[in-house]
């Protein structure tokens, strides 16, 4: 008699899809490495140094024998308290140190917020473009993702009749990212009063990513939930940390916000999962969140000279349709224009092959839509030199002049 062979992974983890954007990232420096002269758009990564006092706090924590030492699952009290006062200053309302939990990355932040509030079945609306990661911790966490698609023509933003539209009895949470990873949108405060009066009406959790708070260019204002409701505190986590605005991708420090009820509970998770998240990189967040702004300026202002040029060029191509991002680093244009067009004996029917194409073809590494949401996108970062942006655009360009 014969039996079906179990899987020796586990179903859990064989649903994961792996990262999108680290694979074209990863991709992208394996050709380089190769001698090729590859210029990656993948990564959401600042290519500045972290400035030398956050590297400095950390070098003396180091020397520090306390900091040898498991400390709180939660964070080192100063840090908690710190990011407290940041988010007064910053965001503009007062939360209690005990409502702060310091994670490994913002990623554990993520994850750790769906999971603490879903349970199996429950739903939760993803505003479409998404960040890769946010489908896949819905997962894990036993929820169920459902996505509301704004395209190019709405600034990639949904409204609350979309949102209501998507309700159900089941709905459990709203993700709200603003500015949003991957296309660069930003709510207006209005637009965010609005979604967050629906979903105090409808007793709806909101997730708000606040990664990217500091990078708003234009006439872009700070919208946040809590401040611009008071009323949504009780219902609302806020996801941060110092990975975007410090240059600290490799630091992995994040926090989450949340009631303490939730923080409790997140805690304990995190105390089996990793405990302490290390002492040193708290030590440099603690220095980040408490000193000047004047670096975080400066690299803003970096961003926002590479955003203009590659809106530019990007939208001197025939064929794109280039919505103007007004925060993070990254643009998202619509593609659908170049699909089903020749391009050197080939014909791309889908943003995943236009990006394979581009890389094979001109050696430049973007991010297909497929990894977001649905085909017909292609997403950029402008986190990268002056330049390799001019250099890789321009050969993005002299590609698709092609298309016929």
């Amino acid at each position: 008699m014969s039996t079906t062979p179990r899987s020796r992974v586990s179903a859990r983890f064989s649903a994961i899809t792996p990262s999108a954007t680290l694979a074209v990232d990863a991709k992208a420096k394996a050709l380089k490495a190769a001698g090729r002269p590859v210029i990656g758009f993948g990564a959401g990564e600042p290519d500045f140094p972290t400035p030398d006092n956050i590297v400095e706090a950390a070098v003396r924590a180091a020397r520090e024998p306390a900091m040898h030492r498991y400390t709180p699952a939660a964070g080192l009290p100063a840090l908690r308290e710190a990011i407290a006062a940041k988010t007064l200053r910053d965001s503009g309302y007062e939360v209690d140190p005990l409502q702060v939990l310091v994670t490994n990355g913002g990623k554990q932040a993520v994850f750790q917020a769906f999971a603490s509030i879903l349970d199996p079945g429950d739903e939760a609306l993803l505003p479409t473009p998404y960040w890769t990661t946010y489908p896949e911790v819905i997962k894990l966490a036993g929820g169920v993702t459902v996505p509301v698609f704004a395209g190019a023509d709405q600034n990639y933003k949904v409204t609350v009749e979309q949102l209501e539209a998507a309700r159900t009895e089941k709905t459990k949470l709203l993700l709200h990212c603003s500015p949003s990873n991957p296309t660069g949108a930003v709510y207006t405060p209005a637009e965010a009063r609005a979604i967050g009066e629906w979903a105090l009406e409808h007793g709806i959790w909101i997730i708000t990513d606040e990664i990217y708070e500091h990078l708003l260019y234009e006439d872009a204002e700070p919208a946040h939930m809590v401040k611009l409701l008071p009323e949504l505190a009780n219902q609302t986590i806020v996801l941060n940390g110092v990975a975007k605005t410090y240059a600290m991708t490799g630091w992995r420090v994040g926090w989450m916000i949340a009631p303490t009820d939730i923080v409790k509970a997140a805690t304990s998770f995190q105390s089996h999962l990793t405990s302490n998240v290390s002492n040193m990189a708290q030590r440099a967040a603690l220095e980040a969140v408490t000193g000047p702004l004047d670096a975080v300026h400066s690299m803003r202002e970096a961003f926002d000279r590479r955003r203009k040029t590659m809106i530019s060029m990007l939208s001197q191509i025939d064929g794109l349709d280039v919505p103007t991002p007004k925060g993070a680093f990254y643009a998202y244009p619509n593609v659908e224009g170049i699909l089903g067009r020749e391009i050197r004996g080939k014909v791309p029917t889908t943003s995943a092959e236009l990006a394979d194409l581009i890389l094979e073809e001109v050696e430049v590494a973007v991010v297909p839509g497929e990894a977001f949401g649905p085909s017909g996108f292609i997403r950029l970062s402008y986190a990268l030199s002056d330049g390799d942006l001019v250099e890789g655009v321009g050969r993005i360009q002299e590609l698709l002049a092609q298309a016929h």
